[in-house]
């Protein structure tokens, strides 16, 4: 794709080490999946305790995500990733060696800390680092990597259920990554504008040369500006008129990603594929690493058109596909899945491919994107534990909504919130694509305009 020759390799390096920090966030999130029929055999797990063990990393993520801002303003976007690497890897250690049953629990919990912090500083830190030409498609390699961190972790899923190893490896993987993580960030630089909030404008100059030579100077002197206003901000400000629009539109997207239901096919795979008589739990591995595969191959979708097309066309794209693959999806279980397997997993793969290639990257690009510089670290804060509380909340009530309403009206269900936000994409959502990270307050302030020299777009 002729957008990645458009920016220095370093840059792509800083993104693509980066992002290992969504493969860990992917694997993490993913591995329960496969694990999910042992852990209910190994620990005597009751439906209410099944939703629980799903829903660990998921109460971890929200806390992870609470301090997630704090955290990378104050010791820094790279030093902040390396204390989750090591957060990351002990997680996996002492998972894969729980005694019991809340053991379990609160290790899953304490590796939730990592994914929930670092889903929130993995996209600042790439977009603070990327030319704005590319940021869009560098930003979405965190997606990428997420993907292909949920397909790994179907793959050994499936490979250690084979090998009759159990469990505990499943989860012990994630080390690998971990390392790779902490290493990686010890060789990069710190991101410019943290550099500047900081004072360190000489450091600030020569990373920024770095990244985008021919703007470094535009940049250093946006980056200027937005540090200057920020020294009278508060994160009050969120809530003053005009600014409200970035944080209604950041933690809006956040609650529809999740309410769309995706995790419900990510984390109870295995469970929906043995509604139409899957002959074991390997075979329902085998479908849920199609599903895998799709979440991984649509990125790359987003990735070439975001920047070409824009933000608003791929959500309004790829939520129409999932809103109507869930009203298949109910027409399906109500007519009977038992006989209509081929067509069931059809459903998923199209719904799971519109996700990948729309709202799921999205999400993390716009909540690193709407919100002021001076007000980024915690706006984008705010948006993650929107998303991480909307993920628990789906997770923890999908199998008693399936108890109560039934598959069909579940699905149903998910299709009208996704309906709803394609009206709040059209009405609360502006198309940021090309446009300056520091031209995005003049936007809100501006009554949802963007100032004249800021370059294409649309609202």
């Amino acid at each position: 794709m002729t957008v990645f020759r458009s920016a220095p390799r370093y840059t792509y390096l800083v993104a693509s080490v980066a992002a290992l920090g969504g493969l860990l966030f992917g694997y993490d999130i993913g591995v329960i999946s496969g694990a999910e029929l042992q852990l209910v055999k190994a620990f005597h797990m009751s439906s209410g305790s099944e939703e629980l063990a799903v829903a660990a990393v998921l109460i971890g993520s929200v806390l992870g995500a609470v301090f997630a801002g704090k955290l990378a303003d104050r010791i820094s976007r790279r030093y902040a990733l390396l204390v989750m690497a090591i957060v990351y890897g002990l997680g996996a250690v002492l998972t894969a060696i729980s005694p019991g049953y809340w053991w379990f629990f609160a290790f899953r919990l304490v590796t939730g800390v990592a994914v929930g912090a670092s889903s929130m500083i993995v996209p600042v830190f790439i977009a603070e680092l990327a030319p704005r030409q590319v940021r869009g498609a560098l930003v979405i390699l965190q997606q990428l990597a997420i993907a292909f961190g949920i397909l790994v972790s179907y793959l050994f899923d499936f490979l250690y259920t084979k090998l009759g190893w159990g469990w505990r490896p499943m989860f012990a993987t994630a080390v690998v990554a971990a390392v790779a993580l902490a290493v990686g960030m010890l060789r990069l630089d710190h991101s410019p504008r943290w550099l500047a909030m900081r004072g360190r404008w000489d450091e600030a100059r020569a990373v920024t040369a770095k990244v985008d030579p021919g703007a470094s100077d535009d940049e250093i002197d946006a980056i200027r500006d937005s540090i200057e206003a920020e020294q009278t901000s508060s994160w009050r400000d969120l809530l003053r008129p005009g600014l409200r629009g970035a944080l209604v539109a950041g933690v809006g997207l956040a609650v529809f990603q999740q309410f769309i239901g995706p995790n419900t096919v990510l984390f109870y795979g295995p469970t929906i594929f043995s509604y139409v008589g899957g002959s074991s739990a390997s075979s329902a591995l085998v479908s849920t690493i199609y599903v895998g595969l799709t979440l991984f191959l649509f990125v790359f979708a987003a990735i070439a058109l975001v920047d070409l097309i824009g933000r608003k066309a791929l959500f309004y794209i790829g939520l129409s596909g999932m809103t109507a693959m869930l009203v298949a999806l109910g027409f399906i279980f109500r007519a009977g899945a038992t006989h209509y397997g081929v067509l069931l997993l059809v459903a998923l793969i199209i719904y799971i491919a519109c996700y990948s290639a729309s709202i799921s990257p999205l999400f993390w690009l716009m909540s690193a994107e709407v919100f002021p510089t001076r007000l980024r670290g915690v706006g984008a804060s705010w948006a993650s534990v929107a998303n991480w509380s909307a993920n628990l909340l789906v997770t923890v009530t999908y199998l008693t909504m399936i108890a109560d309403i039934g598959k069909s009206w579940t699905f149903w269900t998910y299709a009208i919130v996704g309906v709803l936000a394609l009206i709040f994409v059209r009405f609360f959502v502006p198309e940021t694509k090309a446009r300056p990270l520091e031209d995005i307050e003049d936007y809100w302030v501006g009554g949802q305009r963007w100032p004249e020299h800021s370059g294409a777009g649309s609202r």
